[in-house]
């Protein structure tokens, strides 16, 4: 049997960042800590934390990290069906168990957060958000990362079930002056292949996606790297570069003019499913239920 009080100490020094932290959250003394790590290192047969500023797991550790997560997340089910497993409330406050999540950053700046915000101010969990494309956000699934992910992924992780969300509609957008300076003469190949584009990061393939729809054949684009969906839509307005933007987020000023559709009436409709693992617990159930309520009210049915 693993030694839950050892793993809940190295589950708080990586989440905390340091041992006096992981004591202080615990109630307990920065040595106490450190031995029930040191214990569990010598148990283990390896280093399960890199000693720093701040303390970082070793792979060894994260995944010991991730089964603790998940064995609270369970413990919490049982708390709620067995009262009498439950400490003190009133002494003690409800107990917390971390939730983490990952989630593309556009998602996360529209729709998402207030589902996230929503279920998190009543529910008790400690929400351990990860940003990344929604291409790639299944994989911190794989890993054993997160115990859910907005996806741009249908297949299901192992272990996990997956529910379509609807899609997300993206608009080509500039500013009037920025078409007028480099798409005078038309939006086609040779245009889009020397006018600078917005892209949130390297992974962020969704300009390129458009244009090669457009032109029919893949056009090598000039990009800024802008990883910030709100400072993606300044620099837009701002002249820096065209982007797709999410349909959501610009609508004021598609309305009044400071951004303009680079091709009408060609949007780009992005899938997106939530995928969930399926030992993560109820607590898991009530937030999927508001993440699904959040998508039928604000992403396009499919």
């Amino acid at each position: 049997m693993l030694d839950y009080a050892a793993l809940t100490a190295l589950a708080a020094v990586v989440r905390e960042g340091s041992f006096e932290r992981a004591a202080r959250a615990l109630h307990v003394t920065p040595s106490a800590v450190s031995q029930r790590v040191r214990g569990l290192e010598e148990r283990i047969g390896g280093a399960l934390v890199v000693r720093g500023q701040p303390c970082v797991a070793t792979e060894l550790g994260r995944r010991l990290c991730q089964h603790a997560d998940r064995v609270l997340l369970l413990e919490q089910d049982l708390r709620d069906t067995l009262p009498g497993l439950a400490p003190d409330r009133a002494r003690d406050g409800p107990p917390r168990v971390r939730l983490p999540i990952a989630v593309n950053a556009d998602s996360l700046a529209t729709w998402f957060a207030p589902a996230l915000a929503g279920f998190a101010a009543e529910a008790p969990v400690l929400v351990d958000v990860h940003v990344d494309d929604q291409d790639h956000t299944a994989q911190w699934l794989r890993q054993g990362t997160v115990v859910a992910a907005v996806t741009g992924t249908a297949r299901a992780a192992t272990g996990c079930n997956s529910q379509p969300l609807g899609a997300m509609r993206y608009i080509a957008a500039a500013s009037p002056a920025f078409m007028a300076r480099h798409f005078a003469q038309g939006v086609g190949a040779a245009s889009l292949a020397r006018a600078p584009s917005l892209a949130f990061n390297p992974k962020d393939d969704l300009q390129a996606r458009w244009a090669r729809r457009l032109c029919h054949r893949t056009v090598e684009l000039p990009r800024h790297h802008l990883p910030s969906t709100q400072a993606f839509v300044t620099a837009a307005v701002q002249g820096m570069g065209w982007g797709l933007q999410p349909l959501s987020l610009i609508e004021r000023e598609l309305r009044d003019g400071t951004l303009v559709e680079l091709v009408p009436g060609a949007p780009l409709d992005v899938p997106l499913y939530w995928q969930q693992a399926r030992a993560a617990g109820a607590w898991l159930e009530g937030l999927t239920r508001d993440v699904m309520a959040a998508a039928r009210a604000s992403l396009q049915r499919r």
